[in-house]
């Protein structure tokens, strides 16, 4: 007997015939979700009538990008929006997702193209509003308020607009399924839909997804595998980055920066004048040298140790893993002669970002022990190296690029792992930086009693 429900993983994807508190896909709690039956005979599509061909037999096709001169949108999509292509934006409840993808539509608009934007979150008014607040053509936007995904690739069909936008993926509904809108088979249905509209006409598409409470963007998670473009909008204190976690066009990690302003969102072209230039000096406070992407970052890192009274000193984290500040931490004490296991630890990254770079390993230590030994570190230093459970500072990618990025941003000391030391004649981007180097994370604690002064008031 044919079953007549089954359940699907939010997370996974993976169906079972029958409800399970674990997923034995991906070991989920609670994450199954009944859904309807198939229709007899399934919903697989048809041939379309495409021969094979040989890859070489498309080199000559146009696959032109189109251009969106908006601050650092274009390196972070790969150098543009690509036809046919369809990109997944998701953020957090009011980061700024249905501004940033306006602000994009206008820029498209602004260059000679047209544009169809779906909404099914916002009224026609609320959208006009917005759209009359912001520069460029945001204005000029084709407009519907839709849910119906059938309704919306009508509309495209008829419009044939160089770009369609969908806010949000959620509240899209596929006319041939009775779930409920933003369950995991309509985002689902929706999404393919779209993508084969995409795919079909060459027409780039951006819809919006909603985030979990765990970051993750909401619905099955084959969504993200459907789509060729991911981008991630984050909301910090002062700024919000952008950045892509899958890219089949380009770069995997590039970063935008924007600033909320009351036009719109404005892009950030030199984020260190704010999280390094103004630096305040005190005790754990470093400068990292990241890389997002291809791009230097230089971040303020800041640590604060206090004794605990409680058996298990409390370790919070804010733009760090946890996991790795566990591991630096048994560094610090075990081969940095630097012991934390009874005082609690709090580490922030300033600005609201969240650092990936294994080569800030150096500049976290630095903060940690410049916290608890009440040292200040040197203004004008910051620290490169990842750290390993032996206590050795390893060398990091890019080294060149990093410190061409300190000496722009006025940096004068730059403390690296021994094994980075090169020939006597120093390259031109290091040329203007003093470099200390060090082998292990007892060296760098000694760096720092020698070069560091006791904070005001300190011990």
């Amino acid at each position: 007997m044919r079953a007549t429900r089954r359940f699907v993983c939010g997370d996974c994807g993976r169906e079972t015939l029958r409800w399970e508190g674990r997923c034995p896909g991906c070991d989920a709690w609670n994450s199954l979700e009944e859904v309807a039956a198939p229709p007899p005979g399934g919903r697989f599509r048809r041939h379309n009538g495409v021969s094979p061909r040989p890859l070489s037999a498309g080199a000559g096709e146009d696959t032109s990008r189109r251009s969106i001169v908006l601050g650092d949108i274009d390196r972070v999509l790969g150098g543009g929006l690509v036809p046919g292509s369809i990109v997944l934006l998701g953020g957090a409840p009011g980061v700024g997702k249905s501004t940033l993808l306006l602000q994009i539509a206008g820029r498209v608009v602004s260059s000679g193209g047209s544009v169809l934007y779906a909404s099914g979150e916002e009224s026609e008014d609320q959208v006009r509003r917005r759209a009359l607040r912001l520069a460029g053509g945001a204005a000029e936007v084709l407009f519907m308020a839709e849910t119906s995904v059938g309704a919306i690739l009508e509309a495209a069909r008829t419009s044939a607009p160089d770009l369609l936008c969908v806010d949000s993926i959620q509240t899209t509904v596929s006319d041939g399924g009775s779930s409920a809108p933003g369950s995991v088979t309509q985002v689902r249905d929706a999404a393919d839909e779209l993508r084969v509209f995409a795919k079909e006409s060459g027409t780039p598409t951006v819809i919006v997804g909603h985030v979990t409470k765990g970051g993750g963007i909401a619905g099955p998670r084959t969504l993200e595998h459907m789509v060729d473009v991911v981008m991630q909008f984050e909301g910090g204190e002062t700024t919000r980055l952008l950045r892509t976690t899958k890219n089949r066009f380009g770069r995997v990690g590039e970063l935008a920066l924007f600033r909320m302003a009351g036009g719109g969102l404005e892009p950030v072209t030199d984020p260190e004048s704010a999280s390094v230039r103004g630096r305040v000096a005190a005790p754990g406070s470093a400068v990292a040298a990241t890389i997002e992407g291809a791009r230097p970052v230089l971040l303020e890192v800041q640590a604060l140790t206090t004794r605990s009274a409680q058996s298990v000193p409390r370790r919070m984290t804010t733009g760090f893993s946890p996991r790795r500040l566990a591991m630096l931490l048994a560094v610090l004490d075990r081969r940095g002669g630097v012991p934390l296991d009874r005082s609690e630890v709090f580490v922030n990254v300033v600005g609201g970002f969240r650092i990936t770079d294994p080569a800030a390993d150096a500049a976290v230590l630095a903060a940690l022990a410049s916290a608890e030994l009440d040292r200040v570190l040197p203004t004008g230093c910051a620290f490169v190296g990842e750290t390993g459970l032996s206590g050795e500072l390893r060398g990091v990618r890019n080294l060149d690029g990093r410190l061409r990025e300190l000496a722009r941003a006025g940096v004068s000391d730059v403390v690296l792992p021994a094994a980075s030391e090169g020939p006597e004649d120093p390259a031109d981007e290091r040329a203007d930086l003093t470099l200390h180097f060090v082998a292990t994370a007892r060296d760098l604690v000694g760096w720092i009693l020698s070069n560091a002064e006791p904070a005001t008031g300190g011990e």
